[in-house]
């Protein structure tokens, strides 16, 4: 009994580390870009605390890497951007959403939209 205990503890400690995801291989296209437009964006994948990818209509991809990081974003993997103008800017903040009941977590700065094609995978 006792050596079942270890290997499911064993498991326990080491799933995160497994989860962990990685930021995909891309290759940048064309001079990146101070704004996109929200309402073109079809979904966004936060890959860490510095890289989000926005994927458009027409499947383009954006990637954000922020200037200064963002705690806490690569673990929430969600975040709350406020605007007046239908445009996501790389002036522009976005504060991360955290458990429990989506408080507000940290607020952090974008950076340029720069359009990129993604590595296959294989």
């Amino acid at each position: 009994m006792r050596p079942l205990f270890a290997v499911a503890t064993a498991l326990l400690v080491a799933s995160p580390a497994i989860a962990k995801d990685v930021v995909p291989a891309a290759t940048a296209v064309g001079k990146p870009l101070d704004c996109i437009q929200m309402n073109q964006v079809r979904e966004t994948r936060v890959h860490s605390d510095d890289v989000i990818d926005f994927v458009m209509s027409g499947k383009k991809v954006y990637r954000n890497t922020l200037p200064g990081g963002c705690p806490q974003l690569g673990f929430e993997k969600r975040f709350l951007h406020q605007t007046s103008i239908n445009q996501y800017c790389s002036l522009d903040t976005i504060t991360v959403l955290t458990e429990p009941s989506l408080t507000r977590g940290a607020t952090c700065g974008l950076g340029q939209f720069q359009e990129v094609k993604l590595a296959s995978a294989k």
